[in-house]
């Protein structure tokens, strides 16, 4: 399992850490339950902040997994009530850490099944395949679909992330409660990290 303990939070491009090896970012939109499937995939419960309140994640907070392996959960997209100025300073934010960051192995987008590939999720998508780093696309909370209409969805999704130009990037099926495609995303992101199993 991926034993992750909280590092550090970064307001500033200028403080990200400099002794960080890899990387693995999550993004999402903000009620899409990034928080808990980071806490269900790092097995922890209260690693990353689950809040009833949407777009509560203003920084960066980097979780450590192994020497020189982070996790790095981005703030939610897309939700947030928070002055223009405020939303523009955090979009800058995450911009320049998911172009700039060399250290950043791969991209967990977490989207709610229900409501998957929205406007923002697919401008995300166009601009950050231009990096050419691979993608992970959880489709949380699939629990809240009966099988037949969860299975439709999940190909719908991989054939436009397919269509998609210089994308690299799959979709499971995830839900936290559940511990649906838990292990698959752990898979992945070991993979990217370049860590071991235990």
């Amino acid at each position: 399992m991926l034993n992750a303990t909280f590092f550090n939070t970064i307001a500033h491009l200028k403080d990200l850490p400099f002794e960080s090896g890899h990387e693995v970012a999550f993004v999402g939109r903000s009620n899409a339950g990034k928080s808990s499937a980071i806490n269900t995939i790092a097995h922890h419960k209260r690693l990353a902040f689950v809040s009833k309140t949407p777009g509560r994640t203003q920084h960066l907070n980097f979780f450590r997994v192994g020497p020189d392996r982070f996790l790095v959960d981005l703030p939610g997209y897309g939700f947030a009530k928070a002055p223009l100025v405020q939303q523009n300073a955090w979009q800058s934010l995450i911009g320049g850490y998911l172009i700039q960051r060399p250290q950043l192995r791969g991209l967990v987008l977490i989207m709610d099944i229900r409501h998957p590939l929205t406007d923002l999720d697919r401008q995300l998508l166009a601009w950050f395949g231009q990096t050419g780093k691979p993608v992970l696309c959880l489709l949380s909370k699939c629990d809240k679909l009966a099988r037949g209409p969860m299975l439709n969805t999940l190909r719908q999704v991989q054939a436009e992330l397919d269509a998609m130009a210089g994308l690299q990037a799959r979709a499971i099926v995830f839900s936290s409660p559940r511990r649906v495609g838990v292990e698959e995303a752990e898979t992945v992101i070991r993979e990217w990290l370049e860590m071991t199993r235990q």
